[in-house]
């Protein structure tokens, strides 16, 4: 049966990056004023005026959300096992890593510890309408077994792997090379493909990883035609000397990866603050990804990132969280504070407008995780990933709308102000996955 949602739709369905730096919007941005989108088992079959839809489809129950429809959002880049160490200060990333993030983390060879946590990871993906993500997981192979079982059951779509390391980590959270493949096979051979479930070999960084197990991972990219890799490059100079050190055959960071055969258009490579020239071209070359985090990069402090040098090198973006080392899940916080990372550079850096942004946060994101085909914008024959923001009628964002010029001013004031509170319902595939109407209004956490 057809059913009918209604409300105000924004969404980008071309590439406003392909109009090239120009400061003025390319035009990319669609928006449908008191519109509706039509969905059927699943899949968007019209989008256009309510008063249109309605007509074409009569006998179709009509819904008002009362708010903006955008496509479902996409983060690239986030730590299943890190919520609990989000928002801690005063340190570097080695040093977070080290002192605060790493002895959690040892803490999910608890599986039932681990699967309660999934149940809290995911459910803060939904809540601030995050339909699609690279997931980075945990050391432990029961643990990972726990988040695909608790994946698969949130109906989020969810690329994710066992990461992998065997050196500078707590003894706890390490695995030699042959029981990294060893437990890797078992996970992708129960999950890989099923479902909105796919794997990433996840070796956790060059800094954790011997030569030995970056050669593993390429084993196990190899074993499938359709793996993906993420990892993280060049996120602090600090990171970067000592990969430099630590694989001398190396031309640099980057190189450690390509290797073993670990760089191409299914790798998601986070951050990439600091990049050298080689790299850049070789990441346009290899049509690899870059996620851009820059909540995690200013919060950590590890720098601005480059974006106009990456652009010009033609690599392809995305935008993610960094959970725990960024302060939020919430995707439209990343494109503010991505806004702000490149007006801090003034001509260094990239202008962004709000199509730009909404781009990265979803057909963008969808193109780069190899999704467009099935999402990331509102056009009819796509899976209905949705978000409404709905913001609460007294608040600012509210009273800032009600004096948006047009679509775009909407859609900016939307990106900079909105916050998880304003999300009232995410839909994967046409299923309501978050509805606030119904998520424990009132409730209180315990404390810890």
């Amino acid at each position: 049966m057809t059913t009918l949602l209604a409300g105000h739709l924004l969404h980008v369905p071309r590439d406003p990056f392909a109009a090239g730096a120009a400061p003025a919007g390319a035009g990319a941005l669609e928006a449908v004023q008191d519109g509706a989108i039509a969905v059927r088992d699943g899949r968007i079959v019209a989008t256009g005026p309510a008063g249109d839809l309605r007509a074409r489809f009569p006998d179709a129950p009509l819904e008002q959300t009362g708010g903006y429809m955008l496509p479902g959002l996409v983060d690239g880049h986030v730590h299943y096992p890190q919520l609990p160490v989000m928002g801690v200060m005063g340190l570097r990333l080695l040093d977070w890593l080290r002192r605060r993030t790493l002895p959690f983390e040892t803490r999910y060879a608890d599986a039932d510890f681990a699967r309660a946590q999934a149940r809290t990871f995911l459910g803060a993906l939904a809540r601030n309408g995050t339909t699609s993500a690279m997931v980075f997981g945990a050391h432990q192979p029961d643990a990972m077994a726990a988040f695909f079982e608790e994946a698969a059951a949130s109906g989020l779509r969810v690329t994710a792997g066992l990461t992998l390391g065997d050196r500078e980590l707590p003894p706890a959270l390490q695995l030699p090379p042959a029981e990294a493949v060893r437990a890797s096979r078992e996970l992708i051979a129960r999950w890989h493909g099923r479902g909105r479930l796919r794997y990433a070999v996840t070796p956790r960084f060059a800094v954790a990883t011997s030569d030995a197990m970056l050669a593993a991972c390429g084993e196990l990219l190899g074993s499938h035609q359709d793996l993906w890799f993420t990892t993280h490059l060049n996120e602090t100079p600090d990171e970067i000397a000592y990969v430099r050190a630590a694989f001398p055959a190396a031309r640099d960071y980057l190189d450690a990866y390509d290797r073993h055969g670990l760089i191409g258009p299914r790798s998601v490579l986070a951050h990439d603050v600091h990049p050298a020239e080689r790299e850049l071209a070789r990441l346009g070359e290899s049509r690899a990804v870059v996620c851009h985090c820059p909540g995690s990069n200013q919060f950590i402090g590890s720098g601005l990132f480059p974006m106009r040098r990456h652009l010009a090198h033609g690599v392809r973006l995305m935008l993610g969280s960094d959970v725990g080392g960024g302060p939020g899940f919430g995707m439209p916080g990343e494109a503010r504070t991505a806004y702000q990372t490149q007006m801090l550079l003034g001509e260094e850096g990239a202008p962004l407008d709000a199509e730009r942004l909404l781009w990265l946060l979803t057909a963008g994101g969808a193109a780069a995780l190899g999704l467009s085909d099935q999402v990331g914008d509102l056009s009819p024959g796509k899976e209905a990933d949705l978000v409404v923001l709905r913001p609460p009628a007294h608040g600012t964002l509210a009273a800032r709308l009600q004096h948006a010029v047009d679509a775009e001013d909407a859609l900016a004031a939307l990106l900079a102000l909105s916050s998880e509170a304003d999300v009232a319902r995410t839909l994967v595939a046409g299923e309501t996955v978050w509805d606030a109407r119904t998520a424990g209004a009132g409730e209180v956490a315990p404390p810890a």
